[in-house]
């Protein structure tokens, strides 16, 4: 599985959780949009930042090939799923606690 596979497997688990098991549905709400276009011009400086420093490095042969601030576009897969499953969680959890504190 290369990492283009990954990048979209996790894309697809994190929309499978908001959607239907955690029953979140972050993806629906404007908040989450907004909270994702604030976040993205960070991530997209970090991966800039961790590539042209050879901190990170990628092998041609397991991406699209297509980079954006030095990264290849899948990190923006991974960081989409990255926020959708942690706001996801969070509100799954806030509401249970809440529940249980009532």
């Amino acid at each position: 599985m290369i990492y283009s596979d990954i990048a979209l497997s996790a894309v697809f688990v994190a929309v499978v959780l908001d959607l239907f098991l955690l029953k979140s549905r972050m993806m629906t709400r404007g908040i989450f949009w907004l909270t994702y276009f604030l976040i993205l011009p960070f991530q997209l400086l970090t991966n800039w930042w961790l590539t042209s420093n050879k901190i990170v490095m990628y092998s041609d042969t397991e991406i699209i090939g297509q980079r954006l601030a030095g990264a290849p576009i899948e990190d923006l897969l991974f960081g989409f799923s990255m926020i959708l499953l942690t706001i996801s969680a969070w509100e799954f959890f806030k509401e249970r606690s809440s529940i249980d504190t009532h």
